[in-house]
């Protein structure tokens, strides 16, 4: 056995004895490292695509320099230098088969940080493939208000630091947590949480029509296939990051946007989580490349979820919700049971946080808690750091 794996599963059996699941009392404040806000930036549609990020390219090239560095590094140890030599060779050429604008707007952030395109573009799409999250979409019945939490939590198995107890990319990418807002004709379009660099959208929030989380699934048909689809000439798949930053963009209703997110054929599997004004407008979108099962909140399902009586909220991790989850990465169950425990009636963004911050909810994946209102527009960020003892994922 390696030496990784021996620190690791040595880290595992450490926890044991110290970590309660799903112990709605230890929130926050026991176990998070109070970090600042993220930096805000405004998107300016209006611009030539080579022109829009500049000052995100200006002001964290160098961060996201370095944790590409760093994944060079970890591969390094892996694979030896072939892997970015490949990447340098091949994802430009990829890069430019992608659509417009995001081709131009990924060249042109290369052109102002020094960051190679191939590299970006390698960024660009390393989120259809590592991205580990939890979604949460909550109906308060007195108010008949729809909320929208996730926790995106990213970097399984992108190196581990033992003497921290650490996922090293989790830690370069926390500093590249910003918000954005989208402008077109002096207005805002649609607000989002990305990683500096990141061009498509993850989490999103269109005021008056909706928000957009999106999670991994997983799927031995993945996004390794998908990409091979794409070169191989399938132009009629959509990137999933890139999807969702077309919907952000342009779709004016929860109604149209669930249509382009159900319909529209994907280069990997992925659940979109969708939420809208009107009680009862959020749903859970399980997508194959072309197939897509609908989840919608109440109908007296229960949620969708087994174990839950409770039909006012829905909770989505990387699992199907007709299955149940690994025991070995479990969070929905904490999720739902923190959820049952707070009740329709204290829905807010206090007690989703609340949940969000529950370990293993809560992990040492975890970058950020998103909170959502579309009626309002309201988008609260936090960068999150899972001290130990904390549950690796």
């Amino acid at each position: 056995m390696g030496m990784w794996r021996r620190t690791f599963l040595k880290y595992l059996a450490d926890l044991q004895p110290t970590l309660h699941f799903w112990d709605v009392k230890q929130l926050y404040s026991s176990y998070q490292l109070r970090l600042p806000p993220p930096d805000e930036y405004l998107i300016n549609l209006d611009l030539p695509p080579e022109y829009r990020w500049v000052q995100v390219a200006e002001e964290k090239g160098m961060l996201v320099s370095a944790m590409l560095n760093n994944l060079k590094n970890y591969t390094l140890s892996l694979f030896g230098g072939e892997l970015f030599s490949y990447v340098d060779a091949l994802m430009p050429l990829l890069g430019r088969t992608l659509p417009p604008p995001f081709r131009d707007e990924m060249r042109g952030m290369s052109e102002i940080s020094g960051i190679p395109f191939g590299e970006l573009v390698l960024y660009n799409v390393f989120y259809e493939l590592f991205t580990v999250c939890t979604s949460i979409l909550a109906q308060d019945t007195a108010n008949d208000l729809l909320f929208h939490a996730r926790n995106l939590d990213f970097g399984l198995f992108l190196g581990w630091d033992a003497k921290n107890q650490t996922w090293l990319t989790t830690e370069f990418l926390r500093p590249l947590v910003i918000k954005l807002t989208f402008t077109r004709g002096n207005r805002t379009i649609f607000q989002s949480v990305n990683f500096a660099g990141y061009i498509g959208i993850l989490t999103g929030l269109k005021k008056d029509a909706f928000s957009l989380t999106i999670n991994e699934r997983f799927n031995i048909k993945g996004g390794f296939f998908g990409v091979l689809e794409w070169i191989l000439g399938k132009k009629d798949i959509k990137w999933l990051g890139f999807l969702t930053r077309e919907v952000m963009e342009n779709a004016t209703s929860y109604e149209e946007a669930k249509a382009l997110l159900t319909k529209s054929a994907l280069l990997a599997p992925a659940y979109y989580i969708l939420g809208g004004v009107r009680p009862g407008q959020a749903c859970v979108i399980t997508r194959g490349q072309r197939k897509a099962d609908v989840l919608s909140l109440g109908l007296g399902n229960g949620g969708g979820q087994k174990n839950s009586s409770s039909n006012w909220y829905l909770v989505q991790t990387n699992y199907d919700h007709w299955k149940e989850p690994p025991f070995w990465d479990d969070r929905r169950k904490p999720a739902i049971t923190c959820m049952d425990k707070f009740g329709p009636k204290e829905v807010g963004f206090s007690s989703l946080y609340n949940v969000l911050s529950t370990r293993p909810v809560f992990n040492k994946l975890t970058t950020y808690t998103a909170l959502m209102q579309v009626a309002t527009g309201e988008m609260e960020i936090y960068i999150k750091d899972c001290h130990s003892p904390c549950w690796p994922w």
